[in-house]
C-alpha cells in the first residue's frame, strides 16, 4: 500500500473560490448560499421578515396556525347565518319597518274583507232561495184555497153557456195564476202520463192504439216542474 501524502492531498483539492462560484451558479434562482451569506444582488431572503418585527413581505404571510384560526372562524360565521336564515326566514313584528308594518296591516285587512263578502254573498243567496220557497208555498196556498171556485168555472164552461161578463172573469183568474207561474193542464186526447194524471176510471176503447185522456174531470195545476194537483181523467186503453 502507498504511503499517504498529506501535501499532495491537499493540492488535489479544488479552490475554495471557485467551489463558492459553481456553487451560486447551480442553486436555483431565489435561494440562500450554500456559506449563509446574504444574496450578491442586495435582496432579503425568503422568510427573513418571520423574525423580524413583522414589516415587508414576513408580516403579510399568516402562521400556519392563523390560517387555520381565521378559516375556522369564517367557516362558524357561514354556519351562524345559514342557521339564522333557516330560524329566522320569517320576519318578527319586531323587526319589520313601519312601512312593512303597514303592509302586514293591509294584508290581514284584505283577508278578512274578502271572507266577510263571501259570507255576504252566500247569506245573499241563501235568503233569495228561502224567499223564492215561501213566495212559491203562498201561491200554493192561495191556488189550494181556490181549486173549488176553479173546477166549478170549468164545469160551467164546458156544461153550460157563459155570459160575457162571467168569461171575463174566469179569464182575468187564468191570467192572474199564469203571471205567478202557475200553469194549467189535463186535455182530452193526450197521452195518458202517470205523473200528471190520476186516472179515476179506464175504458176499453177498440180504436185506441195506447192509454190516452178520454174525460178530464178536473184539470191539473203546477207551478214549474212542481205537480200541485194532478189532472183526475178518465182514461180510453186499448181493448185485450
Amino acid at each position: 500500500m502507498a504511503e499517504f501524502n498529506k501535501d499532495d492531498y491537499l493540492n488535489d483539492l479544488p479552490d475554495a473560490d471557485d467551489f463558492a462560484d459553481k456553487t451560486a451558479a447551480s442553486a436555483p434562482a431565489g435561494s440562500a448560499p450554500a456559506d449563509g451569506t446574504a444574496p450578491a444582488d442586495g435582496q432579503a431572503a425568503p422568510g427573513a421578515g418571520d423574525a423580524g418585527d413583522g414589516s415587508e413581505t414576513g408580516a403579510s404571510v399568516p402562521a400556519d396556525g392563523d390560517a387555520q384560526t381565521e378559516q375556522d372562524a369564517a367557516a362558524g360565521a357561514d354556519s351562524g347565518d345559514k342557521s339564522q336564515s333557516e330560524s329566522g326566514s320569517e320576519p318578527t313584528e319586531d323587526t319589520l319597518t313601519p312601512l312593512g308594518k303597514a303592509k302586514q296591516e293591509a294584508a290581514e285587512y284584505l283577508e278578512a274583507l274578502q271572507r266577510e263578502r263571501a259570507e255576504f254573498i252566500n247569506y245573499r243567496n241563501r235568503a233569495a232561495k228561502e224567499q223564492e220557497r215561501f213566495r212559491q208555498h203562498g201561491i200554493i196556498d192561495v191556488l189550494t184555497a181556490l181549486l173549488p171556485a176553479l173546477d166549478d168555472i170549468d164545469r160551467i164552461r164546458e156544461h153550460s153557456e157563459m155570459d160575457d161578463s162571467f168569461k171575463a172573469v174566469s179569464a182575468k183568474i187564468d191570467k192572474a195564476f199564469e203571471k205567478f207561474g202557475v200553469e194549467k193542464f189535463g186535455e182530452k186526447g193526450e197521452d195518458f202520463d202517470p205523473t200528471r194524471h190520476d186516472a179515476i176510471l179506464h175504458k176499453p176503447d177498440p180504436t185506441a192504439d195506447k192509454e190516452i185522456v178520454d174525460t178530464v174531470v178536473e184539470a191539473g195545476y203546477r207551478i214549474g216542474d212542481r205537480v200541485i194537483r194532478a189532472a183526475r181523467v178518465v182514461v180510453a186503453s186499448p181493448q185485450a
